[in-house]
């Protein structure tokens, strides 16, 4: 794809590793909401945002005005894991509204800023713990793009990047991969054969929906069984919550329907609420174990994201009302998906994912990539996932109304004639 004019700054002088500026070419200005506009002038629908990192939208007005007022007022931006107000209030809202009604008793680790540094601290302390090596992930799996986080990574082409064998994984079938395979049934063979040649791993980690890997999605049972050997065995359960958590799927934790109590999850992205960098790891105590200093990491005291990640709990999730908005406005999408897979039924598409972080894969090939990029053209940035990019992916902000939501599923299907 030839990317426009107005990129030739970015052509000539970023990186070629970059990679949303080529779905996605224009340079964008103003955004609000669930709204972009392009330096142009032209307005977009977000079907995207922030790769999950803004659940609460663009420039979302409560955190946006208590962030001005903080910076304001001198407070503290950078403090390494020193104590400070912003993060005193960000650890007690964090209990008292979220963990604590969940019975949840995690502790809560600052990392570096980003998922994959929360994936690396959950692989560290599950190895230190354990004194087990091996870790077990899942066929479609993304954990990260570091090297530990990438060795639990699934992605052929992402893992061809870093240059060096990654090792102590073991890969197996997330829940469909293969039909009439059970892979719960397989874990608990391998585990209790001595023929196997399989040793019991340190931890198993695993998102609930994948998000990188093409919506494939884990049922309630499958995860209550995965944990149940977990349990039995004694080994690590870790749950990636970088992109599927803050709501993206109806309730806080994707996970919570399920009623297991994993000994690890991952958070980032929407956790700060604002987009601002910022990742947490949630321990079980008993697991804790770590000694001062032992894992760190300079920017893991962004006290502006602990200042909208506050507020964000505090406006959004003291009540049900923003949740079962979620849940509706998640039915609703599910059946215009199923409505456009209907109309056009020599497309073969397969409807994927749940609550407000759906698509439809196609297997015709590049079908989804151009789709994606026509409905670009035509006022709406949604992307692609799968291993293959051959999964449209709809992941808008959950404050999108539903009338948005009908408008950027017009664009697709105008996107889907015009390339069918």
């Amino acid at each position: 794809m030839k990317l426009s004019t107005e990129m030739d700054t970015f052509e000539k002088y970023e990186s070629n590793v970059r990679s949303y500026s080529r779905s996605f070419p224009t340079i964008f200005e103003k955004s609000k909401g669930f709204k972009l506009w392009g330096r142009n002038g032209k307005e977009y629908i977000d079907f995207f945002a922030g790769a999950g990192a803004l659940n609460y939208g663009h420039n979302e007005p409560l955190m946006k005005e208590l962030l001005i007022k903080y910076i304001e007022d001198d407070g503290l931006t950078h403090s390494l894991d020193m104590g400070t107000v912003a993060k005193e209030d960000f650890l007690n809202i964090l209990q008292e509204s979220i963990l604590m009604p969940r019975k949840l008793g995690y502790k809560v680790m600052f990392t570096g800023p980003t998922g994959t540094n929360s994936v690396e601290s959950a692989l560290k302390i599950a190895r230190k713990v354990t004194g087990r090596t091996n870790v077990m992930s899942f066929t479609n799996s993304f954990h990260g793009m570091s090297i530990g986080s990438l060795s639990v990574s699934s992605n052929l082409n992402k893992r061809k990047g870093a240059g060096t064998p990654l090792n102590y994984s073991f890969f197996l079938p997330y829940e469909g991969y293969m039909e009439g395979f059970c892979s719960i049934t397989y874990l608990e063979k391998i585990l209790t054969d001595s023929g196997s040649g399989v040793d019991i791993p340190a931890a198993i980690i695993v998102e609930t929906v994948q998000g990188e890997g093409g919506l494939h999605t884990a049922s309630v049972e499958w995860l209550k069984k995965l944990s149940d050997i977990c349990n039995r065995f004694k080994i690590m359960l870790i749950l990636d919550e970088v992109q599927t958590g803050c709501g993206r799927l109806g309730t806080f934790f994707s996970f919570e329907n399920s009623g297991i109590y994993p000994d690890m999850v991952c958070m980032s992205k929407s956790i700060s609420g604002y987009g601002l960098p910022m990742a947490i790891t949630l321990i079980k105590p008993e697991h804790d174990q770590w000694l001062p200093g032992e894992h760190n990491g300079t920017f893991r005291g962004n006290n502006l994201a602990f200042i909208t990640g506050s507020a964000a709990i505090t406006k959004y999730w003291t009540d049900k009302l923003f949740e079962n908005s979620i849940i509706n406005k998640g039915k609703l999408l599910t059946t215009l998906l199923e409505n456009l897979i209907q109309k056009y039924p020599k497309l073969h598409g397969e409807r994927r994912g749940r609550g407000l972080m759906q698509g439809i894969y196609f297997p015709q090939s590049e079908l989804a990539d151009k789709i994606s990029y026509t409905a670009f053209e035509n006022g709406l940035v949604c992307e692609t996932s799968g291993a293959n990019s051959d999964v449209l992916k709809i992941l808008p902000p959950l404050i999108i109304s539903s009338e948005a939501l009908m408008k950027g599923l017009e664009i697709i299907e105008y996107s889907i004639e015009k390339n069918i």
